[in-house]
């Protein structure tokens, strides 16, 4: 098993080499950072400077190798770079010094902040929304695609199922339309839900954040239907499967209860596919529900990045595809490693 687990870190750090590579690439041809910065009103002279401090006056291979460095946990830089970059993390050596940090995706264009800090400010509501969505679509999705599986070709099974389809057909950015505009502006009065507002507000006497819970609710809605849809029709599809095997009839002619059969002998062995399922649709709910979060202004990974398009802040664009594409990597990598836990019969390919 850690044989196999090497092998899929591996795999996982040659993706992400290709995801920075095609980042890299794509983000060169998006025009002049130098100009970005300053506006079209900026001097010869100072936009000289700006390229130079960005290393745009050297060659593509060279600028390659400096954004590698920077975003590498591990680095090498000169003393003076440390500081001037504000770097964290653990180093050694004389000027030119060795060590571990975090990594350093530049400043915005816009705010001149730090790049990871701006994500990190970003990420908490990001991951709040993802944990809500997926917890309704848990909480809702396998209990009904047991039932609907227990009730096989019935109005109810037929219902659920159809349901399920029509889950997953729906674009994620028309469901939040249609429910922030029914759930947040037409039955408002009922609901008290807000049409938009993110995790926290700020107290305006103290200018502390506190949390704001009921606005996670209808973007968690919306992001949480297409999951729970594949959820149901995954516990279904397993359940059904697990339901014929010998095991469970031999539990049956034992005389054990329906109930006691059904989740404690067929849930268990049902439930790896719908495992991979959650951890990869966490993995993508996780990694920004761009459109949701646009919608429904909430502050998160996807609402930053839109907004980091709109105003061509490529750092913040550059570093958010790079975080999403680590927490897919990381995340698939454990829901291989839970797999094989929950049932050995599973092994790590």
């Amino acid at each position: 098993m850690w044989h196999k687990l090497l092998v899929r870190l591996l795999y996982g750090v040659l993706v992400l080499v290709g995801v920075v590579v095609v980042v890299f690439v794509i983000f060169q041809a998006f025009g002049d950072p130098a100009r970005m910065v300053l506006g079209q009103s900026g001097d010869a002279k100072t936009i000289q400077n700006i390229r130079r401090e960005l290393n745009l006056d050297k060659p593509k291979w060279k600028q390659f190798v400096l954004y590698v460095n920077d975003i590498s946990p591990v680095s090498v830089y000169a003393k003076e770079t440390i500081r001037e970059k504000k770097l964290k993390g653990f180093f050694i050596g004389g000027n030119t010094k060795v060590g571990i940090k975090v990594p350093y995706f530049g400043r915005s264009y816009q705010t001149n902040k730090a790049v990871i800090n701006i994500l990190m400010e970003a990420l908490p509501g990001t991951i709040m929304l993802a944990v809500a969505a997926m917890l309704i679509a848990i909480a809702i999705g396998i209990p009904l695609g047991i039932f609907a599986a227990i009730k096989q070709n019935t109005w109810m099974d037929t219902t659920a199922v159809f349901s399920s389809v029509i889950g997953i057909s729906a674009p994620s950015f028309y469901m939040a339309i249609v429910i922030a505009y029914v759930f947040g502006l037409v039955l408002h009065s009922y609901t008290g839900l807000p049409l938009t507002g993110s995790w926290f507000d700020i107290n305006e006497t103290t200018g502390r954040k506190y949390l704001t819970l009921q606005n996670v609710i209808l973007p968690a809605v919306t992001l949480g239907i297409r999951p729970l849809a594949i959820i149901v029709q995954l516990t279904r599809s397993s359940m059904l499967d697990v339901m014929g095997q010998d095991y469970i009839r031999t539990a049956y002619a034992k005389g054990l209860s329906n109930r006691y059969v059904i989740w404690r002998h067929a849930l268990p062995n049902a439930l790896n596919p719908v495992i991979t399922a959650v951890t990869g649709w966490f993995a993508e709910l996780l990694a920004g529900a761009f459109f949701v979060e646009f919608i429904f202004g909430y502050k998160g990974v996807g609402l930053v990045t839109v907004e980091a398009l709109e105003n061509l802040d490529y750092p913040v664009v550059m570093a958010a595809v790079l975080m999403a594409a680590t927490i897919f990597v990381i995340i698939n990598i454990v829901s291989d490693v839970l797999n094989s836990i929950i049932d050995p019969r599973v092994k790590m390919e």
